[in-house]
């Protein structure tokens, strides 16, 4: 029998343990830094003290309709100050936030409504009538249909014509709400850190939107881990060039009041928009995913402020960089930090840390390096690449393929009533992320691809990563997505869908097929090569992804492989 010993026979109490949330971290910038600048919107500037006393309205004002534990708050708004607010009001209430992706299409917002039972639905006017559109879908599909408390946001920067359509329908505006509750509000921390305060829908991309439930304590670890591995210090200014419905912002709501920061709202994101808020605001650090960096790099001159006043942090994730637009983003002074996350992991919770010995490797050798997608964060306590079959670690050769599992704080809580999938996902005590990679001798882990895009050609696995990333090299090629099309041959083949960047000719487009064709086979082996190429738009989601099940589907449309060349 095991004697306990007398050092840990010391229970906890009200003194010395309370659960983890990162609602402290908004109570304690109130009072150490009231008058700091804590959110800029246009002409709208609040101080942290202000910010608190708001999100202690809406806390107030949601518990007066009855609205706490259990109660699920959908948000549909843009990067606005109401859905920063959002991230501490609405726990601070007890309630769940769900941040609805407002490039969703009505029935896809009235699937997600209607699958966490929405009971209050706070919009945006410029969406009010995307929730009334999806709101009419959920009620007739539903037999238990109830209308939940409708809110609509104002915001001087829109038409206020849809604000006068919103109100007209008898819609309380956000900050008369917000004045129906007390901005001395004595909200109460979770009793329990395992409490839910975030849902957050995947893309659903192949079936219907999985509900990615997070937890206080994890909110609360990955909003420090955010600013310890991007080395934010106190006062930094954070620009929302990242949507806040994505993955809650990737924590930062949270963090930035426990490093006392400023929040800078973007409504819309555009390259010239980034560069006018580093020169007006001094901004310090902004995330975005590689097609925001891309569009950031090859801007028209117009459109910039070069070089940088100051030097800009920026954090890139939501798919794997190309090395030439992390090498492209430093040649124009920003420091880039590659990170790799998921929805179920609280946004990035693997990142490239950065080795001064690299400082001294050629510039290509550098972006090559920094291409990886690295360790895990400080708050993940593990992370491998496994062989699937047997769950063993895959050898640290830069070769062998396996899967990328994650253990640890960081990760979810599970699927909201999905059961199925919970089972998939936690399989052998692992989250199965669905990435595939390889790990390097140093330990740092590469994605090569998602199992569904790799390309299988004549029996032999072809990265349609890799061949992105040469592809991004080429000095006309703007962006670039590489699926698998039928192959009459070899059963699939490399399909590129690629955009050319701003005044290359295009007239002879076979020439410049051929020379893309060329430029590829000097990279990569023969059987890499794309065989098509097709020119256009991508179509992206509101992060900036780049929709390859759309792409997928156009390819099997263009049936097997016979010409080298088509538009879209």
């Amino acid at each position: 029998m095991v004697t306990k010993l007398d050092i840990d026979d010391l229970p906890k109490n009200a003194a010395n343990y309370t659960a983890l949330t990162p609602l402290w971290f908004l109570q304690r910038a109130a009072q150490v830094h009231p008058t700091r600048k804590s959110v800029i919107h246009g002409s709208r500037q609040y101080t942290w003290h202000q910010t608190y006393q708001r999100c202690r309205r809406f806390a107030s004002a949601l518990s007066k309709l009855s609205i706490g534990p259990g109660n699920t708050v959908a948000v549909i708004a843009p990067n606005i100050p109401a859905l920063y607010e959002a991230h501490f009001g609405i726990p601070m209430a007890g309630a769940v936030l769900n941040p609805v992706n407002i490039r969703l299409n009505a029935a896809t917002i009235a699937f997600l409504l209607g699958h966490c039972t929405a009971s209050v639905i706070i919009v945006d006017q410029e969406f009010f009538s995307l929730a009334e559109q999806a709101l009419k879908i959920w009620s007739e599909k539903s037999e238990t249909f109830k209308s939940p408390i409708l809110i609509v946001i104002g915001d001087e920067n829109c038409d206020p014509e849809s604000l006068r359509y919103a109100l007209s329908k008898g819609v309380v505006e956000y900050e008369d709400f917000l004045q129906s509750g007390d901005p001395e509000y004595d909200w109460k921390p979770p009793e329990d850190e395992w409490q839910s305060i975030s849902l957050g829908y995947t893309s659903g991309t192949t079936a219907s939107p999985k509900g990615v439930v997070l937890h206080h304590r994890g909110a609360y670890l990955m909003a420090l881990s955010c600013a310890l591995i991007w080395g934010m210090n106190e006062g930094a200014v954070y620009l929302w060039t990242l949507p806040m419905f994505h993955c809650n912002g990737w924590c930062y709501p949270w963090t930035l009041p426990a490093i006392f920061g400023t929040n800078i709202c973007l409504r819309q994101v555009s390259a010239k928009a980034v560069y006018e808020a580093i020169a007006k605001y001094k901004v310090t650090h902004f995330c975005a995913a590689p097609v925001v960096l891309n569009s950031i790099i090859n801007a028209p001159a117009e459109d910039t402020i070069l070089p940088l006043p100051h030097v800009v942090h920026v954090n890139t994730a939501g798919a794997a960089p190309p090395p030439s637009v992390l090498s492209g983003m430093h040649e124009i002074g920003f420091r880039v930090t590659h990170t790799y996350g998921l929805s179920e992991t609280f946004g990035p919770s693997v990142y490239c840390a950065w080795k001064p010995e690299w400082d001294s490797l050629p510039p290509e050798a550098q972006a090559r390096l920094h291409s990886r997608q690295g360790v895990r964060y400080i708050a993940l306590e593990g992370l491998d690449v496994v062989n699937t079959k047997n769950m063993q670690p895959v050898p640290a050769d830069g070769k062998t393929v396996g899967e990328i599992v994650m253990r640890g704080n960081a990760v979810m809580k599970g699927y909201l009533k999905n059961p199925k999938a919970n089972e998939e996902s936690f399989a052998n005590g692992w989250y199965h992320s669905g990435d595939l990679a390889v790990k390097h001798p140093d330990g740092y882990i590469e994605i090569k691809d998602r199992s569904k895009d790799i390309i299988i050609s004549g029996a032999e696995n072809i990265s349609s990563v890799e061949v992105e990333n040469a592809l991004y090299s080429h000095p006309a090629i703007l962006e670039t997505s590489v699926v698998a099309r039928p192959d009459e041959k070899w059963g699939e083949s490399p399909c590129a869908f690629v955009t050319l960047k701003p005044g290359v000719d295009s007239s002879n487009e076979q020439r410049l097929v051929e020379d893309i064709l060329k430029f590829c086979r000097s990279k990569i082996p023969a059987y890499w090569v794309p065989k098509s190429v097709v020119f256009g738009p991508l179509p992206k989601t509101a992060t900036g992804k780049v929709q390859k099940h759309l792409l997928r589907a156009k390819a099997k449309e263009m049936g097997p492989i016979k010409n080298k060349i088509s538009k879209l």
